[in-house]
Formats: C-alpha cells, structure tokens, sequence
C-alpha cells in the first residue's frame, strides 16, 4: 500500500504540474516547459507521471500473476519489473525537475536544490540494489558472478549524480544515503512482530525479516570522488580507470568484510547476519553459512570479464548522462 501510494502521489503531483502549466497561460513554468501531445510541462513530470501511472498498473498485474501462478515473495518477477521501471521513472523524472530548477538558480536556493538532487539519488542507488537483492546475499560474495551484478548499477549512478551535481562529494553521499536507510531497516523492521502467511516454514519468525547488512558501495564511492577531483581524463579513458578503481576497491573491501559476516561475531543485532526468512531450508548453504564456491577456469575468467565491461559501461553511460543533465533547464 505505501508502495503504490507514492505512485499515486507522484501521479496527482505531476498531473497537476501539467495542467496547471497548460491552462494558465501565464503560469512561470510556461517558460521553463516542454510540450507533449498538446500538453505543457516540466520534462520531468511528464516522465514522473508515466512512471506513476506504470506502478499503479502494476498492481492488478501483480495480482493476475499470483492468481495464475500461485502466490510468492519473489522480487524478480514481471509484475515486479513493471513496479521498478514505473519506480525508477519517477525517480528520473523527480531529478529532472529538481536540475531544470537548480541548474537556473543561484546561491542557496542552488545549494538547497542539490542536496535534493543527492537524495534522490542515494534512494535510486538503494531502489536498483533492492531489485538486485537476491543475488547479491552474503554466501555469493566470493563468486565473480556476485562482482559483475553489482557493476551493473553502481558505477552508472555513481557517476550520472556525480557529474550531474557537479558536487565533489557525490558518489560518497549517494552511497551513504543508501548505507544508512539499508541500516536503519536491518535495526528497525525486527522490532515488529510477524509471521509467515504462506508456505512452506523452515524457519520459526516471529517478527519481520529486515534485508541484509548494506554492500560497502561506500568505500568505492568516497575513492571515486577523489579520483574525479583529481583528474581531467573524459570519455571511455576515464571510464576504464573509473570502473578499474571501483572494482578494485570494492572488491578490497567486501571479499574480506564477506568472511567475517559468515562468522559468529556477526550474528547479533548490529549486523543481522542471524535473521532468515521463512522459505530458506535449514540445510541449504546460506542457513548453514557456507559460501557458494567461486567460479573456475573459463567461467571465472568470463564473469571477470563481464564484470569489468559492464563497470566500464556503466561508468561511461552515467558520465555521459551526468553531463548531459548539467545542461537541462526545463
């Protein structure tokens, strides 16, 4: 319910902007729109008010599928694909129209405007993970497979707010957003009671299962700004040492940090590794804390290999799609 909510929400807001600009001729947007099908407004409302409309529509789909396929908690389904789409576009449209304001304004106004932009930003970071959240648990953190997933994602955004806020901070800020809402939802959900409604029940809940401890995007992010302020390299040149770095660093940290969240000392509160959700078998190797083992031989090499041409990519298209954002005044 809150999540289709803010697609309702998004929906009113952005409908009102357009049609607040379209009838009144003298509205103070009329000079900062774009028109579409006859229609005036904000280029970022029209693609908010699409993404509002898709997460609504999502939601008799979602219904249809159960009904059809039997009910589940998966994230990775089409109903859910369709919610994520309408849910990044209101996120894309949501920074559209915070850059056609701030890239106009000066001064404070300008200042209060970015750290909008920034927080929008860190809740993409967390919105794109969430999608990615089933293969990117604890026990795959020694695969490659486990590397290439997250260089889907992060690199891109990183680098799209990054230069888009011009900001010397904002990958470091973007990636703490995300750390402290991924936080405040492992301390905060296991304070109310739950059950499961649906089964099988390998586990005994008692209260509401939070995701897991957050990836450590933050050490990459805060490596990757000092980089950026540190060198005047464009294009594909900058792309490749950009994803080498996050890559590295990323990998540095998180391989390490892995082991030790498959130890005991982990299972308390602070980092929740002791929290399983009804359908996980007792037996299978993440109730048991055991790592899925690491690719060998060609596969190995292949998921390296993706891995880093996907963070390339991604490091590309968001500097790319960052600097075009610089220039958006409508």
């Amino acid at each position: 319910m809150a999540i289709h909510l803010c697609g309702v929400l998004a929906g009113i807001s952005c409908v009102y902007l357009i049609f607040s600009t379209t009838l009144g001729a003298h509205s103070a947007l009329r000079a900062c729109s774009v028109r579409l099908w006859g229609f005036y407004g904000p280029l970022g409302a029209f693609i908010a008010a699409w993404g509002g409309v898709a997460m609504i529509t999502s939601a008799p789909f979602d219904n249809w599928w159960h009904n059809a396929y039997g009910l589940d908690v998966k994230i990775l389904s089409p109903p859910h694909m369709l919610l994520a789409a309408g849910v990044m576009a209101v996120q894309v449209g949501t920074l559209i129209l915070v850059l056609g304001q701030m890239n106009r304004a000066k001064g404070a106004l300008a200042r209060r405007l970015r750290v909008f932009y920034l927080y929008v930003g860190g809740l993409m970071l967390l919105s794109l993970a969430t999608v990615q959240m089933e293969v990117t648990v604890r026990n795959l953190m020694h695969t490659a497979h486990f590397y290439l997933v997250v260089s889907l994602v992060a690199p891109l955004v990183f680098g799209g707010i990054s230069r888009g806020s011009s900001f010397r901070w904002a990958a470091t800020t973007v990636a703490g957003i995300y750390t402290a809402v991924m936080l405040l939802l492992l301390w905060i959900l296991p304070l109310f009671p739950a059950e499961p409604k649906l089964g099988p029940v390998y586990q005994n809940v008692t209260h509401f299962v939070p995701p897991e401890f957050p990836l450590l995007l933050i050490a990459p992010a805060l490596l990757l700004d000092l980089f950026w302020q540190r060198t005047a390299w464009r294009g594909w040149r900058l792309a490749l040492a950009s994803s080498g770095l996050f890559l590295a660093v990323f990998a540095l940290v998180q391989w390490p940090f892995a082991n030790f969240l498959m130890s005991a000392e982990a299972r308390n509160r602070i980092f929740g590794v002791g929290y399983f959700a009804y359908f996980v078998r007792p037996t299978s190797l993440y109730a048991t804390y055991r790592f899925v083992a690491l690719e060998r031989g060609e596969a190995l090499w292949r998921e390296i290999g993706l891995a880093a041409l996907t963070a390339t990519a991604g490091a590309w298209l968001g500097i790319a799609w960052g600097d075009r954002m610089r220039h958006i005044r409508r």
